[in-house]
């Protein structure tokens, strides 16, 4: 009994120690095994990313000032004493706005006198016309006279003709109807010199009349009315001085757009171009960033800095940019570089190459590809052939690659 007991017991014992012995012996891993291969074997682990686009060239700030789209002067355009100014700096004027008045009372008489000589103008026009009237009349009356002396004429003409009277009788009748015509050519020619002294009067009537016009426009530009809105930049002359014509009484500013005036390098001429758009920062607004269009190029360098000013047309519908503001403008290409990291470089012994994932396939592997390089600045480097927006490269690998290589991704790539 105390045998079989034992060996039970040794028994137990053998079945405790054998997992503790294949404790003491693992299995080798599968790292381990990678560690056992050749480094040639080995996959290696990348860290990848997407080619991108940036700007490598260090952008310019340029300062300029702004300015209203226009500034206008309004002058007087007839002469007197300036009564009153109503508008004063920083004020919003409309078109047609009454802003001055000028003393109006010596135009104002003129204006008079030219009303009542336009009165007596037509008086004297009515008496004309009367005068044909009569000239008229009597042409008629003459007519009849005529005619009657010429068939008085013809009668003793007749008469003469058959012995019943003297052709000293005939001769008389005669004489007297050729008064009588030469009367009635008289009082025609008199009509016709009436008349003409109608159209005379009449004339003089038109003339008057213009006169009258121009007195009333003269009398209207006393009261000094905005050509355009804007705001007033400033008054240059005050109430109760004397205006002569061309006088100026203030100016005044459209900012319904606004210009900045900047001088560029011509380093960054080719970044610049008409119709263009750009943005603007006003010193005086600094969390809005202003959308402005290049409107004009100076065709001429400036002859010390050798920069190109030009004008940047800005929207200013609520009038909130003013004049002399700061304005801060900068300039950039039209395409971004398309750029990468220089890590990413292997240099090869014909030219740069950069190794490209294709994981198109079940197995993840590089693609090396020749690049041809442009500007370097801050670790990147600018790719001018070769790459495209849709590659994804290598940016560091834990072993050298190889053309058509089997890669694994590393943790952050992933």
């Amino acid at each position: 009994m105390n045998i079989y007991s034992n060996f039970i017991k040794f028994s137990c014992l053998l079945l405790f120690l054998l997992p503790l012995a294949s404790c003491g012996n693992p299995p080798e891993t599968t790292a381990q095994e990678e560690e056992s291969l050749p480094p040639s074997a080995r996959i290696p682990s990348v860290d990848i990313q997407a080619v991108s686009r940036e700007f490598l060239t260090p952008t310019r700030e340029y300062i300029g000032t702004t300015e209203p789209l226009k500034e206008v002067i309004i002058r007087s355009q007839a002469e007197g004493q300036l009564l009153e100014l109503t508008v004063d700096v920083g004020d919003r004027i409309l078109k047609g706005q009454t802003i001055a008045s000028l003393d109006d009372t010596l135009l104002n008489a003129s204006l008079a006198r030219a009303q009542a000589e336009l009165i007596s103008l037509n008086s004297a026009v009515t008496e004309a016309q009367s005068d044909v009237i009569s000239a008229q009349a009597e042409v008629e009356s003459a007519r009849v006279r005529f005619q009657q002396a010429q068939v008085d004429a013809n009668r003793l003409q007749q008469l003469y003709e058959e012995g019943a009277i003297a052709k000293r009788e005939v001769e008389l009748a005669q004489t007297e109807a050729k008064t009588a015509e030469q009367t009635l050519k008289s009082a025609q020619s008199q009509v016709k010199v009436r008349e003409a002294a109608v159209e005379t009067a009449k004339g003089r009537i038109t003339s008057q009349k213009a006169v009258i016009a121009e007195e009333k426009k003269r009398l209207a530009f006393t009261k000094i009315k905005s050509p355009s809105d804007g705001y007033v930049l400033e008054r240059l002359t005050e109430e109760g001085n004397l205006i002569q014509t061309g006088g100026e009484i203030i100016s005044i500013g459209d900012f319904s757009q606004a210009i900045v005036n900047v001088a560029v390098s011509e380093l960054d001429l080719a970044k610049v171009a008409l119709g263009k758009t750009v943005n603007v920062k006003l010193d005086a607004f600094p969390n809005q960033t202003f959308t402005g269009i290049i409107n004009q190029i100076s065709p001429a360098a400036q002859g010390d800095s050798r920069q190109i000013p030009l004008e940047i047309l800005l929207s200013n519908p609520e009038g909130k940019i003013k004049q002399g503001l700061l304005a801060r403008v900068k300039f950039t290409a039209d395409n971004p570089s398309l750029t990468i990291p220089e890590s990413a470089l292997q240099v090869g012994e014909r030219d740069n190459i950069v190794f490209v994932v294709n994981n198109q396939s079940s197995e993840t592997k590089v693609i090396a590809k020749e690049v041809t390089l442009g500007k370097r600045r801050n670790g990147k480097v600018e790719v001018l052939t070769g790459l495209n927006e849709a590659d994804k490269i290598v940016s560091r690998s834990s072993n050298p690659l190889e053309d058509n290589q089997k890669v694994k991704l590393s943790a952050i790539s992933k």
